[in-house]
């Protein structure tokens, strides 16, 4: 009997039946080990916010916080999410460079652990929106430093960038608490990179920004109650890459922490994370409609595409790299043969995989992208074309539950309106 991927004992083959294709799955306890794989070693001073970015499904948030996870948001949905998945609002971040005066406002309203500002002008329209609620607004510094990440997929600090004050800058605001007398600046956040898959490279970033941390607090005479160490841990999708040892990652930054917490052991410690607590546990079930042979080339035309998995495109690479593919129904078969893997979208960049072994490929199997729980949805053109967004399936103790329903038509259309130059009424104007 052909082997076929399960997802805790359910069938690929019956997820399509019952959910239709394309889907993404997730794996309820692919999600908690990997939670608890660096929740059990890492010190428990340090505490792990899941960056909703990553996969903002409402459920996905539920059922990590569950586990343990606080929540790190950077939109004004973000928070409305994590809040309804029952993340309470001290254990809410929010972060971003453009938040608007709703957003911010919102954070306030709500209660949340600490407004996350980028820049100093952001520092006064809090002082003022909180001056207007009477209340103090807790708020973290973003930091960018001097210093650089090492050996990252996307760096994000260390260099001119819309993220965060630069450390030179913010060495000479020694004034900011007179300046901004309605805001409580209390602690520091760097974010070095993301995609780190070295274990020392995070070891030194964490030490780095510690010591940074110390500096700004001692330089700003403020009380240090947070430090946010940012994340960027990776996971391994192309050959040559190897996922970081969750071990060895703690048995380096154990003593860090520790150190660090003899010093200040009143300051809350955070660890931002999200490709790394998702990306394992999702995989993109793509149905074959075609199959055909252009120039020598196999094609292998799918229902799902870029439009639902754009990460998978290796948008800024130079070098088209696949994510990790199989044909579902069909694990047992050897990869014999190239096939380039596409969508149904009218355009050539609707190519998910490029010359990528698998066994002969049929009309109606199963192709699934692994690895692919973070930014995905999130990360992609859903209404291009008009295709929409796809289903979205959490498989958790063994049962399915449709945490996102496939987009129809009439969803896409729902929020148009028909012109009608018959019409003789008053056009719409803004008020």
């Amino acid at each position: 009997m052909t082997r076929e991927f399960q997802v805790q004992g359910v069938r690929v083959s019956e997820l399509a039946r019952r959910y239709g294709t394309p889907l993404f799955v997730y794996d309820g306890t692919v999600l908690r080990d990997r939670f608890h794989g660096l929740r059990d070693r890492l010190h428990p001073a340090m505490e792990i916010f899941y960056s909703l970015k990553a996969n903002p499904n409402i459920s996905i948030c539920a059922l990590l916080h569950s586990f343990g996870a606080r929540a790190e948001v950077s939109s004004l949905v973000e928070l409305t999410t994590a809040l309804r998945a029952g993340v309470p609002p001290q254990q809410v971040i929010f972060l971003g460079p453009g938040k608007s005066r709703q957003e911010l406002a919102a954070c306030l309203d709500t209660g949340i652990y600490a407004v996350v500002c980028e820049s100093i002008p952001e520092v006064a329209l809090v002082d003022e929106l909180a001056r207007e609620r009477g209340v103090k607004a807790p708020v973290a510094l973003r930091v960018n430093p001097r210093f650089a990440v090492k050996r990252s997929g996307l760096a994000m600090g260390g260099r001119p960038r819309q993220f965060g004050i630069d450390e030179e800058e913010l060495f000479g605001q020694t004034d900011l608490v007179k300046r901004f007398p309605d805001v409580d600046l209390m602690g520091v956040q760097v974010y070095m990179g993301t995609r780190i898959l070295h274990e020392t490279v995070i070891v030194e970033n964490t030490t780095r920004i510690l010591d940074l941390a110390e500096r700004l607090s001692d330089a700003l005479s403020i009380e240090l109650r947070m430090v946010d160490v940012g994340g960027g841990l990776g996971v391994s999708y192309f050959d040559g890459e190897s996922d970081l040892d969750a071990q060895v990652l703690t048995d380096g930054l154990n003593p860090v922490i520790e150190d660090f917490t003899a010093r200040h052991p009143g300051t809350r410690m955070i660890m931002e994370l999200g490709r790394y607590l998702t990306a394992e546990a999702g995989t993109y079930v793509m149905g074959v409609r075609y199959t055909k042979t252009s120039m020598g080339e196999r094609f292998a035309v799918a229902d799902g595409g870029t439009h639902h998995h754009m990460a998978a495109v290796g948008i800024g690479s130079f070098v088209k790299r696949n994510f990790p593919m199989a044909v579902l129904n069909r694990l047992d078969e050897p990869a014999t043969e190239e096939w380039n893997v596409t969508g149904p979208l009218c355009t050539p960049g609707d190519t998910i995989g490029k010359k990528v072994p698998l066994p002969p490929v049929r009309p109606g199997d199963l192709i699934g992208v692994h690895r692919s729980g973070a930014y995905g949805p999130t990360a992609s053109p859903g209404l291009f074309l008009g295709h929409g967004y796809p289903a979205e399936v959490l498989v958790h103790e063994g049962r399915c539950h449709l945490v996102r329903e496939r987009d129809r038509p009439d969803d896409l259309l729902q929020r148009q309106r028909l012109y009608d130059p018959t019409a003789h009424d008053a056009a719409d104007v803004p008020h």
